[in-house]
């Protein structure tokens, strides 16, 4: 997909890697960019830079996502590329136990990584299939593919939206539905400044904007998988070879940088 011409929805707009997205995709020639986030100022100024327009919306209320696809369907008539990008983490309330979560936590991590995926679906997926033609961008992390150290409900709940995106890309990708999940590692975000690790990531850590420019690669390739870290590729790969060696690197690596008794 080419972006050019092309009516796009960004949710979780307003800062990292949403604004950089609407910011990239204004430099691309999108037709209209929606973008929609939490942060009603925030998502405002955004939309004042890009030309796009700014909506309110809560992306784990159900009702508000299909206000928001109804009303951005209504001015344009459709929706190319919709990018469900808004998402949150937390970590292990005690590092020492897998299971340490509360259940509110557990509750608010799946309505926003996995139900606010499924709610877009919902509202998108009947338009692109009467079209024959539509694109679907879910920011995860490589988290769902491989794991996090410290924090379960993220990866968990990370595993639970990739499963979803190679659903929705096997049973709609023969009706013209593309889905592409945007996988990366550290990027400089106010999520992972404000996490317990912080910046300490052996694979670096890289800016919205280079996270954006993998994006309008993948896009154009049509991949579905966009991995703004190329190395985590070869995780996967040690991971699917060989499971119980991959887990005993994991503890190392948790050894290293999540002690116990920090």
């Amino acid at each position: 997909m080419k972006v050019a011409g092309k009516v796009v929805v960004v949710t979780g707009g307003a800062e990292g890697i949403g604004a950089a997205l609407c910011h990239r995709f204004r430099r691309e020639g999108a037709a209209f960019i929606a973008v929609a986030d939490r942060n009603a100022e925030g998502a405002g100024r955004v939309a004042g830079a890009v030309g796009g327009v700014a909506y309110p919306v809560d992306v784990a209320d159900r009702a508000a996502v299909e206000a928001l696809v109804a009303d951005v369907e209504a001015r344009n008539g459709r929706i190319d590329l919709f990018c469900s990008n808004a998402g949150v983490g937390d970590a292990d309330p005690d590092p020492a136990w897998a299971a340490s979560a509360t259940d509110a936590a557990w509750d608010r991590l799946w309505r926003i990584n996995v139900m606010a995926h499924v709610h877009a679906a919902r509202a998108v997926l009947p338009g692109m299939v009467a079209r024959g033609e539509g694109y679907l961008l879910q920011t995860i992390s490589a988290a769902g593919l491989l794991s996090q150290v410290g924090g379960t409900v993220y990866s968990t709940t990370k595993h639970a939206a990739v499963g979803l995106a190679e659903a929705i890309a096997i049973t709609h990708g023969d009706q013209g539905v593309r889905v592409s999940i945007l996988c990366p590692q550290g990027v400089d975000t106010a999520m992972l400044r404000n996490s317990r690790q912080g910046a300490n990531r052996p694979d670096g850590v890289l800016s919205p904007e280079a996270v954006a420019d993998s994006v309008i690669a993948g896009l154009e390739a049509e991949r579905f998988l966009i991995l703004p870290h190329p190395q985590v590729a070869g995780y996967m790969q040690r991971k699917a070879a060989d499971y119980d060696r991959w887990l005993a690197g994991m503890r190392r690596l948790r050894a290293r940088t999540l002690p116990l008794n920090p």
